[in-house]
């Protein structure tokens, strides 16, 4: 277990972006310890909160639908995941509701957009999971139908982007080369949670885990292999790019030519959440226990393939 009170000695904090219509909170956090003790960044994109009256006030159905949007309470599992593993930790508290942090500025379906996209995008046509209602302004989910009340101007996409996701980007894309300055190589592990995939029980009990690489192009087949060793020497079940195979994130930071790993994992919601999915469950400590492991087993097999254990020993 780490020192906590070491950790709060030498941890980092830091706040990044703005909420547009809320300048006073920031849209995201960032907390590391100097030096890094392991080359692992967490990023959670989706259990953002922190909900400006004036979006509430454009959706339809803001009580259900924000917390069918969130990665409901991944955030509190990344902290102690982080505080147990030292780890870095990158948390949005821009709701997924106002921005896709997973999403590509271009992935939006544009009949959301009164007038032409902001200065720099283009408007091609959307993509499979902007028609689906889950683009970069997520715009419908299923047996709800429509979650906005009008359509949204141009400049208020804008400054979403520009407060919001460029700099969540920009920050995470730094830590990630800072850990691999420090250490040769390092893994990014973006944090999710979904729905339950199917029942628990019977021949073939859905998964508690998804483990997502972009078919093997976002990080080095053995930290996927070892990911699953560890899942299974824990008695969880966990899948392999079925459904979640990872998206925006993995494509546009991972580069693992360039010593730059990324891992998409989703929770099961049932494996930490109570039985309503909104609050924290007494699964929780022990989902947090399964991921501290998991991130000190991939730290060591990242810094045993980068051939760096010197440097982990110091």
């Amino acid at each position: 277990m780490v020192d906590e009170a070491a950790q709060a000695r030498d941890s980092g904090g830091s706040h990044g972006g703005h909420l547009p219509g809320d300048e006073g909170k920031p849209a995201f956090e960032m907390l590391a310890r100097r030096p890094s003790p392991i080359p692992v960044l967490i990023a959670v994109p989706h259990a953002g909160r922190t909900y400006p009256e004036a979006l509430l006030a454009r959706m339809r159905f803001p009580d259900d639908a924000c917390v069918r949007l969130e990665d409901r309470l991944a955030d509190l599992v990344a902290r102690d995941v982080a505080r147990e593993t030292g780890a870095a930790l990158l948390v949005a508290h821009a709701p997924r509701a106002m921005i896709d942090l997973n999403r590509a500025p271009e992935d939006m379906d544009w009949d959301m957009v009164a007038g032409d996209p902001p200065p720099g995008l283009t408007r091609f046509a959307a993509g499979r999971r902007a028609r689906s209602g889950l683009g970069l302004v997520p715009r419908r989910l299923p047996g709800m139908g429509e979650l906005w009340k009008g359509r949204m101007s141009s400049q208020d996409l804008a400054a979403r982007l520009d407060l919001v996701h460029r700099p969540y980007h920009s920050t995470l894309a730094h830590m990630l080369e800072s850990l691999r300055d420090r250490w040769g190589s390092a893994l990014l592990i973006d944090l999710h949670s979904m729905p339950p995939l199917g029942p628990k029980s019977g021949q073939d009990p859905s998964p508690d885990f998804v483990i997502g690489d972009r078919y093997g192009s976002a990080c080095s087949a053995h930290l996927s292999l070892a990911a699953f060793n560890h899942f299974a020497s824990c008695g969880r079940r966990a899948a392999h790019n079925r459904p979640y195979a990872g998206g925006y994130v993995l494509d546009r930071h991972a580069s693992p030519a360039r010593g730059l790993h990324a891992m998409q994992v989703e929770i099961c919601r049932t494996t930490y959440l109570e039985p309503a999915l909104r609050e924290a469950g007494d699964g929780l400590g022990n989902v947090v226990n399964v991921l501290s492991g998991l991130v000190r087993r991939l730290a060591e097999d990242l810094l045993a393939g980068s051939g760096n254990l010197a440097q982990a020993a110091e």
